[in-house]
């Protein structure tokens, strides 16, 4: 598992986790289309840490950007988006 920070709040990722599927039970705004790294809509951007990709997104990934569909971190990873209170709230 993996310690993933964002503006709003730290958590760990559950086993077999995607990055957005962690940041969406944490109620993040993630916007999201394929979650498969096709649209590049989730593009995030990471303040530290780095991930991998089981296999080469198709969408463009600018350094210091992470597509969160796809994506698994190698390790603590802190990412520039905040939770969306609506969701946290629920």
């Amino acid at each position: 598992m993996s310690k993933v920070t964002t503006q709003a709040l730290s958590f760990e990722l559950q086993a077999g986790e995607s990055l957005l599927e962690g940041l969406e039970r944490t109620g993040h705004a993630v916007e999201y289309q394929c979650r498969g790294g096709y649209c590049g809509s989730c593009r995030t951007t990471i303040i530290s840490g780095e991930v991998s990709y089981q296999s080469t997104p198709l969408a463009f990934i600018a350094a210091g950007e992470v597509l969160p569909c796809c994506a698994r971190p190698k390790g603590e990873l802190v990412l520039d988006i905040a939770a969306d209170p609506l969701k946290q709230r629920a």
